[in-house]
C-alpha cells in the first residue's frame, strides 16, 4: 500500500480557494492526472460552503470534465447563479495553471416533509460486512486514487468485465484538517461507477467519462457508499454508465456518466 495523505492540502487555510492535489488523487489512467472523483468532491465542498442557508439541501450535481485534470495546485470557486427562496442554481469551476478543467452546476432546494409518501426506493444492498475486501489493483491500473479508497465487493471487481456492486469508503480525508461530508463521499466514490462496471480492458481501451451527474432523493450519510453500476458501449465510440447509489441505511440516489471510447 503506498504512503497516502489527504486528497487535497489547503494552501490558504480551510476557508481559501487554493489547494494542492496530492498523489492520492491520481490515476488510474495517467500518473500525472487526477481521477475525476476527488475534484468532483472538491466542487461539491465548494457548493456546500457557498452562501449556505439552513433548511436547504443539494439535490443534483453535474460536473463537466473539460480536459485532463493535472495533479498539483488547483483553485476552486463557487457562486449562486440563480437565487431563490426554495430553488437555487449554483455554479462552480476548478482551474489549474490558468486553465479551467472542470465546470459544475448544482440545484439546491428547500427542505420539505414527505416522510408519509416515501416510495420507489430500490431494495437495500447487503451490508459492507458481507462484501469481500480486495485491495489489489488490476494489471495496468495505476496507483494513487484506487489505493486511497477501501473496496469491498458484493459482485464483480475492477478487473472483471461487466456490471459490479461494491461498497467503497475513503481511507483519507478529502481536505486535510476537516471531516468529509456524505455528499463529498458520494462524489469521491460516484465517479468510480465507470470502473466498477468496466467492460473493456484498460490496457487496450480508453473509456473515459466526460461528465458525472448525481441525483439524490435522500442525502447520503455515513462513511460507506454503495454502488451498483452497469455500462453500455455503443457502436460509434460512445458509452453510458448508470448506477444506483446507497448508504448503509438504503437507497440514496442515482448516477450517470457519458463515455468516450477508443483504442489506446
Amino acid at each position: 500500500m503506498p504512503d497516502l495523505g489527504p486528497f487535497y492540502r489547503p494552501l490558504d487555510g480551510l476557508d481559501g480557494e487554493r489547494f494542492h492535489a496530492t498523489f492520492s488523487t491520481t490515476g488510474p489512467w495517467f500518473s500525472d492526472a487526477q481521477h475525476g472523483g476527488p475534484p468532483a468532491a472538491l466542487l461539491v465542498r465548494a457548493f456546500e460552503r457557498c452562501d449556505p442557508r439552513p433548511g436547504t439541501q443539494l439535490s443534483r450535481v453535474t460536473v463537466e470534465v473539460l480536459g485532463r485534470i493535472p495533479a498539483g495546485d488547483v483553485e476552486v470557486r463557487a457562486a449562486v447563479e440563480r437565487p431563490g427562496r426554495t430553488i437555487e442554481l449554483l455554479g462552480a469551476e476548478m482551474t489549474a495553471g490558468g486553465r479551467t478543467v472542470l465546470r459544475a452546476r448544482a440545484w439546491r432546494l428547500a427542505d420539505g416533509d414527505t416522510a408519509a409518501v416515501v416510495t420507489g426506493d430500490a431494495a437495500p444492498l447487503p451490508p459492507p460486512e458481507q462484501a469481500v475486501e480486495r485491495p489489489e489493483r488490476p494489471e495496468g491500473w495505476l496507483p494513487g486514487y484506487l489505493d486511497a479508497l477501501e473496496w469491498r465487493w458484493l459482485t464483480g471487481w475492477l478487473g472483471d468485465p461487466g456490471p459490479g456492486v461494491a461498497w467503497v469508503r475513503p481511507r483519507v480525508p478529502l481536505v486535510e484538517g476537516e471531516e468529509t461530508s456524505g455528499w463529498q463521499r458520494l462524489a469521491l466514490v460516484g465517479d468510480s461507477a465507470n470502473g466498477i462496471a468496466a467492460v473493456l480492458d484498460v490496457r487496450r481501451w480508453l473509456f473515459v467519462n466526460t461528465e458525472l451527474t448525481m441525483h439524490v432523493h435522500r442525502a447520503p450519510e455515513g462513511e460507506w457508499v454503495g454502488v451498483r453500476a452497469h455500462t453500455v458501449i455503443g457502436p460509434a465510440g460512445l458509452g453510458t454508465v448508470s448506477a444506483e447509489v446507497f448508504d448503509t441505511a438504503g437507497h440514496t440516489g442515482r448516477i450517470t456518466q457519458g463515455l468516450t471510447v477508443r483504442p489506446r
